[in-house]
């Protein structure tokens, strides 16, 4: 009978737990989401028509300026409206690991973490980081280092910090149905 392999294979998570970016954007108070690829294209998830529409309000040179890992910064209730996911597949595919503002609306905040993108709440964000400033952001401890010094942020709980490790919700449930079934 051949031995039997008794090491376990730790996947990696979808969500580091240390993110170091750039700030590659900050928005203001109760800014909607959907702006950023403009109203008229939130019905579409296709890439090639996201991807020339991002950002085209605000800067016409940021896809071509944000680079992997870079994260964005919003004030109070950032994402409010409708939460549409078109977006943020837009920010992932060119980069955006994270948002980091001082508070979230709740509709967004569900919506986008259950999909696993790392949503930090952070006082005093917004008038701690300039545009391009690097930072890390420690999520799963609460921690933002900024070039003003190391804010203190919300931490998730064990069920949202397993979902964005996991890479979203459906990728978390399929884990532990696997996991179940052995």
């Amino acid at each position: 009978m051949p031995a039997r392999d008794t090491q376990q294979t730790v996947e990696e998570p979808a969500v580091p737990d240390t993110i170091e970016g750039r700030v590659a954007w900050i928005f203001g108070d109760d800014f909607d989401i959907d702006l950023v690829i403009g109203v008229e294209n939130i019905k579409y998830y296709d890439l090639d028509k996201l991807r020339p529409a991002l950002m085209k309000a605000y800067d016409e040179g940021f896809v071509e300026s944000v680079r992997e890992g870079d994260v964005l910064v919003g004030g109070h209730n950032f994402g409010y409206g409708h939460p549409h996911y078109p977006p943020l597949v837009a920010m992932r595919s060119v980069g955006i690991k994270a948002i980091v503002a001082e508070s979230f609306s709740p509709g967004f905040w569900r919506g986008e973490t259950y999909n696993g993108m790392p949503l930090i709440a952070c006082p005093g964000i917004t008038a701690a980081v300039k545009r391009w400033d690097q930072i890390r952001v420690h999520w799963a401890v609460g921690k933002v280092e900024t070039p003003a010094g190391i804010l203190e942020a919300a931490r998730p709980s064990e069920r949202v910090a397993r979902i964005l490790r996991a890479g979203g919700s459906y990728n978390l449930l399929l884990r532990e149905r696997g996991r179940r079934r052995a």
